[in-house]
């Protein structure tokens, strides 16, 4: 193995011949990284801002490598950055790498090593994940800001009712919206300087969370029309729809809509090992808001005012198995499926039929009988 140099400045790296992948471990102000060659010798090692103009000079004027970063907070504009400057960019699944994390000799420059050398040798072993574009960022922030602003909301209304509960008094039942309005009027008197500053946020939160929810529609209606389409599925509203489209980003990266479920980690994890296979919980891999939106719409589609529908009539089904976890299991269950019909309805443009697996069944029963009484 040759020497080994410590970068310090741009020239030297780009001075160095024969290096073939990097790795980079992400840092928030600095990054390290590990240049190795095509035997898997290091041949530079060093650090580089984790800026926009930091990662510029040391990589803007190189020949196209392979980089490996991991998946983090700053791996989506670095990952578009090195692509831009014609490097092949391998966005490592953190969760993934038990290697790193779970070393024991954990430090930056051994992470970085790391990168590089399983990178070079077998890039699967990364589990890359790929990012989606600025623009969709740029939008899901925008569901994102709006369920902070949600969960900020629900936390002052709960510490008002609970502080009220303290005193012996109860405030009525009411939407969030209305709820500043009519908690002023039975909050107790000396409890008012401290509660009515609370209820005066609530009320500011709500119409930011309308102004939110007016910026939605806009996009929707403006530049993701193909939202409209999911819609169709009673109890998926602009919410929904949006973060499914700004989530999945291009519905022909599925081959096959039953994958889109283990995407986001709606399907049971796997332990199996010889003749033991035990029922786990399900992955939760890939997009948490997502997910839990979709479950969300699945507890509406088997709620009360769920209308009919193959979703609802999936559910129940399970639900009526019994057991302990039958109604969690059966919510997963029609989260999963619904997120298999919307991609389907998304890729082909099809109009949505809720009862169409029934019907297809009673038309097959139906020709059978006939088929018998002949």
């Amino acid at each position: 193995m040759g020497k080994l140099i410590r970068v310090k400045g741009l020239k030297q790296l780009k001075a160095v011949v024969g290096i073939q992948t990097i790795g980079l471990d992400l840092g928030d102000r600095f990054s390290q990284f590990c240049a190795v060659g095509g035997k898997g010798e290091i041949l530079q090692e060093g650090r580089v801002p984790t800026t926009v103009a930091g990662m510029q000079r040391f990589f803007g004027g190189m020949e196209p490598v392979t980089v490996a970063v991991e998946t983090g907070t700053h791996s989506p504009w670095v990952s578009r950055l090195l692509f831009s400057f014609g490097h092949k960019v391998l966005v490592a699944h953190a969760r993934k790498l038990r290697l790193i994390y779970e070393n024991r000799n954990k430090r930056d420059e051994v992470d970085a090593r790391y990168l590089a050398r399983i990178a070079r040798v077998d890039p699967e072993l990364l589990y890359p994940v790929r990012h989606r574009g600025e623009s969709a960022q740029k939008d899901l922030a925008v569901l994102r800001s709006r369920e902070a602003l949600v969960a900020a909301r629900t936390q002052m209304v709960n510490h008002v009712r609970g502080s009220v509960k303290s005193f012996g008094a109860r405030l009525p039942s009411c939407s969030t919206p209305a709820f500043p309005k009519r908690a002023a009027e039975h909050v107790p008197e000396s409890l008012k300087t401290a509660l009515l500053p609370v209820l005066d946020c609530v009320a500011q939160l709500t119409e930011q969370i309308k102004e939110f929810d007016r910026r939605i529609h806009a996009l929707i209606e403006e530049s993701y029309p193909e939202a409209r389409r999911l819609m169709q599925v009673q109890g998926v509203g602009e919410i929904t729809s949006l973060a499914y489209v700004l989530t999945l980003e291009d519905a022909d990266r599925f081959e096959r809509s039953r994958t889109v479920g283990a995407y986001l980690g709606l399907v049971p994890a796997k332990d199996r090992s010889g003749e033991s296979d035990p029922q786990l919980r399900i992955t939760k891999e890939g997009n948490a808001l997502l997910r839990r939106l979709l479950v969300q719409c699945a507890h509406y589609i088997l709620g009360a005012f769920g209308s009919d529908s193959d979703l609802r009539g999936h559910g129940l089904r399970i639900a009526e198995r019994g057991g302990k976890n039958a109604k969690k299991r059966a919510v997963v269950a029609v989260a999963r499926k619904l997120a298999v019909v919307l991609h389907r309805l998304w890729r082909t443009g099809e109009i949505y039929q809720p009862l169409y697996n029934t019907e297809r069944k009673s038309k097959r029963v139906g020709s059978g009988e006939k088929a018998m009484a002949g």
